[in-house]
């Protein structure tokens, strides 16, 4: 069984395989470098204060192959449920070359337990691999990202450490189980597909921002959480502030939430242009006259007690969340893993 086993799977194995050759070689080419450029621009603007400038020039610079690979990763685990699960058993069924199989004095369970056995592991393999690598790679842009594509964010999150291993499983068991179901490999991948996405989808939306208390806090406003400012002269003058998807002393944490309030706690309402605080416009620090650029007039609000309230998952539960949500995804397997088991004894001939 291993043998025949390993004779269906040796095509598809070999070319992926290639392909993580290739984008291993790519990454060992080109990783050296990238740390090195990180390093050498540290260290010049440390010694001016610059260093928000460099972390923006150094990611746009990046931006590409930053999403390319985090895309890659993504995409392995719903390639193996798509392309590996959902057809592992449905071909055997449209063919009927089960029962010859099962004529051969092997067990159904055996039959099926040397299927998901090898070519699971082999899929785990692939991606685990694939997403440490990307992991060791995208270390210096990671620690440079805006925001919104910060290493705890959802889409970035997902393609880092050992969580893709997790997804790899449950998607192929998942195209196994749908697969056994269905009985017809189009209708197994398409239901796998749609699917798997929607549990991807459920899983940063419902279940990870729960795995830990998030943390919420206050903080001033400054070049790292404000995203622009844009000034009003109507009425005395305001102030509109747009707030980033970010907070100071916490680079690459996941912001679930960033809000203006007042010094007595309240949400300032956000408009089109940002929230809008009321600071004279016409003179002092928030006037054309009084202020070089923008720092004078965010000092400003800072002392009339305006603060960024934002609630986030601090990077320091990188980690953590990712042995969490890989024991989800494993429990997840394990009891598809049954399912199939107990279906393809009870309810297959």
């Amino acid at each position: 069984m291993i043998w025949l086993t390993w004779r269906q799977l040796r095509g598809s194995a070999a070319m992926i395989a290639a392909l993580l050759v290739v984008l291993a070689a790519i990454l060992a080419l080109t990783g050296p470098n990238l740390a090195s450029d990180y390093s050498a621009g540290i260290a010049g603007c440390v010694q001016d204060d610059t260093c928000g400038r460099f972390y923006n020039r150094f990611f746009q610079t990046y931006e590409l192959p930053f999403i390319a690979v985090s895309l890659i990763v993504l995409l392995l685990p719903a390639l193996v449920g798509l392309f590996w699960g959902a057809p592992l058993i449905t071909r055997e069924l449209e063919t009927g070359t089960h029962l010859l199989v099962w004529n051969q004095s092997v067990t159904r369970g055996r039959w099926l337990l040397v299927k998901l056995g090898l070519t699971g592991l082999v899929a785990m393999a692939a991606a685990g691999l694939c997403g440490l690598a990307v992991t060791w790679w995208s270390d210096p842009l990671d620690k440079s990202a805006p925001g919104g594509l910060a290493l705890m964010a959802p889409l970035v999150f997902g393609a880092r450490g050992i969580a893709p291993m997790g997804y790899a499983a449950f998607a192929f068991v998942l195209g196994v189980t749908v697969g056994l179901m269905v009985r017809r490999t189009l209708p197994a991948m398409a239901l796998t597909l749609a699917v798997f996405v929607a549990i991807q989808i459920a899983m940063p939306l419902l279940v990870r921002p729960h795995l830990m208390t998030p943390v919420t806090s206050r903080f001033e406003l400054s070049e790292v959480n404000v995203d622009q400012f844009g000034i009003s002269r109507d009425e005395g003058g305001t102030v509109r502030i747009m707030l980033d998807s970010a907070v100071p002393g916490h680079a690459g944490a996941w912001v679930m939430s960033s809000d203006l309030v007042d010094s007595s706690g309240r949400m300032v309402t956000t408009g089109e242009g940002g929230a809008a605080v009321p600071v004279s416009t016409t003179s002092g620090p928030c006037s054309p006259t009084g202020a070089q650029g923008m720092d004078l007039c965010s000092a400003e609000i800072n002392r009339l007690g305006y603060r960024q309230q934002a609630t986030f998952q601090p990077l320091e539960r990188f980690w953590p969340f990712q042995w969490i949500e890989t024991a989800i995804y494993a429990v997840l397997t394990l009891g598809l893993t049954w399912f199939c088991f107990w279906w393809i004894r009870r309810r297959l001939s």
